[in-house]
């Protein structure tokens, strides 16, 4: 079967074409002319009859050379956050190097029983290309295909319809939404800045007194020092650590609510973005997914794509029961085994994370090689869906 269909690929027509309402009644008179041609024998009605099949043929060489060479293509913007209106589009391209193409019109189809979106272009020259855009709401994050368009038109004379295939735009990402924190929860987060360190910066505890410099901010100059010393002095501050955060998702128990689902990932991208626009660095942990500590807009992308692709893990079964020989002593159930003292090890020093409605109610600090990084744990599925 595979023979045959790569023979109905090659012998399948590139375009469908249907008569319009015009179309039928200029076939219907040709039909009937050429059976009075017949019938009477008359050369007039023959060469009647000849420049109606002419134009038949003249219309559908014109129709296809319009839709050689065009290029249809998707625009959506870089960043789309569920739940907030995009403007999402396709671009039409003619690719030909010399001939222009006439009365094209874009049909994208809409949902179910609405009618489809038509953009008409009268003329797009060679090398030419057009935008169109519309408003497009994704109430879910994840991968979404905008619909297969085609281009059809009704060049020269408007008798027959003559479209491409459906073209598939390709697919894009919807990143979670992303809301502002209340300010309980910004409460609940602390200060934005980490502990100092031993050098001039942007912070708010005095470093050292200098000399003024041109481009120093008059705001610093330190009036009493400059009374006594006779020459401007200006305070300069010592800088603040990168405040560093892991976002850990646990695991939801059972079959999550999707609702309650999308609205922990949607607390969590929040969360990140917030963190990363006050200049903090943010890692994120969870089953299936780990985005290394990382700042700026890069990191944050990074972070919502993540978040954007993020499935729950499926259930697993128990294992089966093992039940041991008489030969074989079982284990003291008083002795810990070594991979239960490791993870005792590894929970040690965990802060107090998020509760069961996903607000953060306090942290602690742990050094690892030198660096402190705050934990925020998240619970997936228990936060209320709003």
């Amino acid at each position: 079967m595979g023979w045959l269909f790569g023979w109905w690929r090659v012998f399948r027509p590139p375009r469908s074409i249907r008569p319009t309402r015009e179309g039928w009644w200029f076939l219907g008179a040709t039909l009937g002319l050429g059976f009075a041609a017949i019938n009477t024998g008359n050369n007039l009605l023959y060469l009647l009859l000849s420049m109606l099949l002419g134009t038949i043929v003249v219309s559908g060489i014109l129709s296809e050379q319009s839709l050689r060479r065009l290029w249809l293509s998707r625009a959506a913007p870089q960043e789309i956050f569920a739940g907030s209106p995009a403007a999402v589009g396709c671009l039409l391209r003619n690719r030909k190097r010399l001939l222009a193409s006439y009365s094209l019109t874009v049909e994208v189809p809409t949902a179910a029983g609405a009618p489809p979106r038509r953009f008409f272009v009268p003329k797009l020259h060679a090398g030419q290309q057009r935008l169109f855009s519309w408003e497009e709401t994704f109430p879910r994050r994840g991968r979404h295909r905008l619909p297969a368009a085609r281009v059809t038109t009704r060049f020269p004379f408007g008798l027959f319809l003559k479209a491409t295939r459906p073209i598939f735009l390709g697919e894009f990402l919807v990143f979670p939404a992303v809301r502002p924190l209340s300010p309980e929860d910004v409460r609940g987060l602390g200060g934005s800045g980490g502990e100092r360190e031993p050098r001039p910066g942007r912070g708010t505890d005095l470093y050292n007194l200098r000399e003024y410099r041109w481009g120093d901010d008059p705001r610093l100059i330190h009036w009493k020092s400059t009374a006594k010393s006779g020459a401007v002095m200006v305070r300069e501050l010592e800088a603040e650590a990168a405040l560093q955060v892991r976002l850990a998702l646990e695991e939801p128990p059972g079959d999550p609510d999707p609702d309650r689902l999308e609205a922990d990932i949607s607390w969590a991208a929040s969360l990140a973005a917030h963190l990363i626009g006050q200049g903090s660095q943010v890692e994120l942990a969870g089953a299936g997914l780990f985005v290394p500590l990382g700042g700026g807009s890069a990191q944050l992308r990074r972070i919502l794509e993540a978040l954007a692709l993020y499935e729950s893990p499926p259930l697993h079964p128990l294992p089966p029961l093992m039940i041991p020989s008489p030969s074989s002593s079982p284990p003291s159930p008083l002795a810990p085994s070594r991979k239960m003292r490791a993870e005792a090890s590894h929970l040690v020093g965990h802060p107090t994370l998020a509760g069961g409605s996903g607000r953060v109610r306090g942290g602690t600090r742990r050094a690892e090689a030198g660096l402190s990084v705050r934990e925020i744990r998240i619970p997936l599925g228990a936060r209320r869906a709003t």
